[in-house]
């Protein structure tokens, strides 16, 4: 069973066919399809027998099956480290080959010897040996591919790798229904489906044996061995380091181990849970098969199904879901429903997988991202061990229960109740997790759900950038376009290089929309007319230099971005503020700013600051306190991507409290997080604080 994590989703179609067509590649990827295969079937077959060899015993078999399991992944935890060293250091092709054969050997072996004490020694054995294999095999993939292409042949190697599990468990399931007329067709043949399915592992492991040791183009050896990877301990050690300062990161690291814990439940007592549902060998097949068929499911079409929710929300809430069906598959004693409830579970858990390691390699530094990765394989590692050591006992302890109903009797055995107490448990962490990772407090998951089903929900979903994107938003004569300019001079001064911009007005195309906007002359615009002209501005100005900026690492600041279009045209103009958001959305293809700045005053008090007035500025006080108080809203809605700042304060405070707030943002060279600088900014912050509560009264007054 292999032991690397699996990439989010297969490649395109086009890109399959494009590396399958490199000969020798082909070749190596069809030896890794088969033993995958086999791999799995062996899986499957291990555990059957393990349960088969129980003698009947309840407690006995739930035991057995953990051993098997345990087993599999005790010498990823001591050995891994070592077996990339020594594959680096020895014939990689030879070692494949050898490496095929006594897995092949063993495989053979465990029918014959038909003892519990052979079952755990060979397939620990088998693990070792896949340790050595596995490295050699990744290893060897560059140098039968181009460059350009590796990406792909690493996708379409965990897609054979992971995409023959369901059919391993389709063909575990046709040998159990046909072991009958199998031994009525061979008579002398005194074996199992179980056996039969061990031997057809073996000789999946011979194909491989036989395919490599023609392929001539894999290199004896690397010219230079790999550093040795972290101990077990030293990788928990170092990646706890790496992540304790996250609040985001944690959230991720909980849930993932907590999907883990859940996950171990369900793999130790699969086999004990079918056989109390009378599923027997064929219903295990069924049941293994509808998970792995759930899980890519949920890899394959869960990003696109939930694009429109922020990624941080559905961590967490696919993790309670998928929990909330795992306590639903224990209460349903049922083996036709369970399969079903499997499904939808394993689809669930699929969003839950590709979006924590989607987030995870996009919310950790390059920096430390090596050893958050280490630290999280080697915690889970640990917890699948610790889990299937656990819950047997647990299972074997409750034992077997028959409930009465009236005329029914409902059997509630020590599988079921324990993968119960997972799923509560995995709702449990799913909650957590939500709660340490929410984007948006104050907004409840049922109303992102049904802005969703109106596509109206667009928080924090698009394209992710290199750069550092600040917007500046308030009413007319707050004082933005001073601070905007001081904020760049300080940045500048930090290191950063900045572009500053505007709306309407930031490029060539934005400068004529900008007269036809705010100047007299144009007279009255029909508001829904302007809302689009607005958004056509933004629409260009993203294109062709606010994203091409953030693509290159830089800092963007933009006197105004698209919530001066939902304050304005949306409130100030009485247009639905929802529907102007989401043409805004789509015009800039949902690319929010990294921080939004509001600089907040009463709106006579801006409005007096003005020398001469345009076309939005002449309009009566009503219209600029409705734009007012719709900013306000706007920052109650998603805190903690405002700041909002007293406009009433001296240009120098406002401009130490801004930034105070922008030196905390990941990504810029420098950050004010020493000691003396924290003592510097509390009274700011205090004042900050002050202004936000103001606000919030202010809001629940009108």
């Amino acid at each position: 069973m292999s032991n690397s994590l699996p990439r989010p989703a297969a490649p395109a179609p086009d890109e399959t066919r494009s590396v399958l067509a490199i000969p020798a590649f082909r070749r190596l990827w069809q030896a890794m399809a088969f033993g995958s295969l086999g791999d799995w079937l062996g899986l499957l077959a291990t555990t059957a027998l393990a349960q088969q060899l129980s003698g009947g015993s309840y407690a006995k078999a739930n035991f057995a099956i953990a051993g098997v399991f345990i087993a599999r992944l005790l010498p990823a935890v001591f050995l891994g480290p070592i077996a990339g060293v020594i594959a680096d250091r020895i014939d990689r092709r030879m070692l494949m080959v050898v490496a095929d054969v006594i897995r092949f050997a063993l495989y053979i072996s465990i029918p014959i010897v038909n003892n519990y004490f052979w079952l755990y020694t060979a397939t620990i054995l088998v693990e070792c040996v896949s340790l050595f294999w596995s490295p050699a095999k990744d290893a060897s993939v560059p140098n039968l591919v181009p460059k350009e292409k590796l990406e792909s042949a690493n996708q379409v190697s965990l897609f054979a790798a992971y995409g023959t599990a369901p059919i391993a468990a389709g063909l575990f399931a046709i040998l159990a229904l046909l072991s009958s007329a199998i031994a009525s067709a061979f008579p002398s043949f005194k074996g199992t489906s179980i056996d039969i399915a061990l031997y057809i592992n073996a000789l999946s492991f011979a194909f491989s044996a036989w395919t490599i040791f023609h392929l001539h183009e894999i290199p004896k050896r690397h010219e230079a061995g790999k550093k040795a990877d972290s101990s077990v301990g030293k990788s928990l050690i170092e990646g706890y380091k790496a992540v304790s300062s996250s609040k985001i990161i944690r959230g991720l690291i909980v849930g993932m181990v907590g999907a883990f814990i859940a996950a171990g439940a369900v793999i130790g007592l699969a086999r004990t849970f079918v056989g109390d549902l009378g599923g027997g060998d064929a219903g295990y097949g069924v049941l293994f098969g509808s998970v792995f068929t759930g899980l890519a499911i949920g890899i394959a079409f869960g990003p696109k199904i939930f694009a429109q929710f922020s990624r941080r929300r559905l961590f967490g809430a696919s993790l309670t879901v998928a929990g909330s069906f795992l306590v639903l598959l224990a209460a349903i004693p049922n083996f036709t429903l369970a399969v079903f409830i499997v499904i939808i579970l394993g689809a669930f858990s699929g969003v839950c997988w590709v979006t924590g390691f989607t987030m995870l390699g996009l919310e950790v530094h390059d920096d430390v991202r090596g050893r958050t990765f280490a630290f999280m394989q080697s915690i889970i590692r640990v917890t699948l061990v610790a889990v299937l050591a656990i819950s047997p006992i647990i299972a074997a302890y409750i034992g077997e229960y028959r409930i009465k109903v009236r005329n029914t009797e409902v059997a509630y055995n020590g599988a079921a109740i324990t993968l119960l107490f997972a799923g509560l448990f995995a709702i449990l962490i799913g909650a957590v997790s939500y709660h340490q990772m929410k984007d948006r407090p104050n907004v409840s998951i049922w109303s992102d759900i049904a802005n969703a089903i109106k596509g109206e929900l667009g928080s924090i979903t698009g394209a992710q950038t290199k750069g550092v994107f600040i917007a500046f938003e308030g009413g007319e004569g707050s004082g933005k376009s001073t601070q905007s300019k001081l904020l760049k001079k300080w940045l500048e001064e930090e290191g950063e290089e900045v572009v500053l911009s505007r709306e309407p007005g930031g490029t060539e195309m934005g400068k004529d929309l900008r007269r036809i906007l705010l100047d007299h002359s144009t007279g009255d615009i029909s508001p829904r007319a302007e809302a689009l002209l607005y958004a056509a501005d933004r629409a260009h100005h993203v294109f062709s230099k606010i994203r091409p900026a953030l693509d290159r690492g830089e800092v963007v600041i933009t006197d105004r971005y698209f919530d001066s279009s939902i304050a304005y045209q949306g409130a100030g103009r009485i247009l639905v503020s929802g529907e102007v958001a989401r043409i805004s959305r789509w015009a800039t293809e949902s690319l929010f700013p990294t921080l939004t700045i509001l600089i907040d005053q009463p709106a006579e008090i801006g409005l007096s600051r003005l020398k001469s007035k345009d076309r939005l500025e002449i309009e009566p006080i009503d219209f600029h306190e409705r734009i007012r108080q719709e900013y306000l809203q706007l920052t109650l809605l998603d805190p903690e991507r405002y700041l909002v700042v007293d406009g009433r304060q001296t240009i120098e405070e406002i401009h130490s409290e801004i930034i105070a707030r922008v030196g905390e943002i990941a990504g810029l060279r420098r950050n004010i997080r020493d000691a003396q600088g924290n003592r510097l900014m509390k009274p700011i912050r205090r004042a900050a604080t002050t202004a936000r509560n103001t606000a919030r009264k202010t809001v629940k007054k009108k």
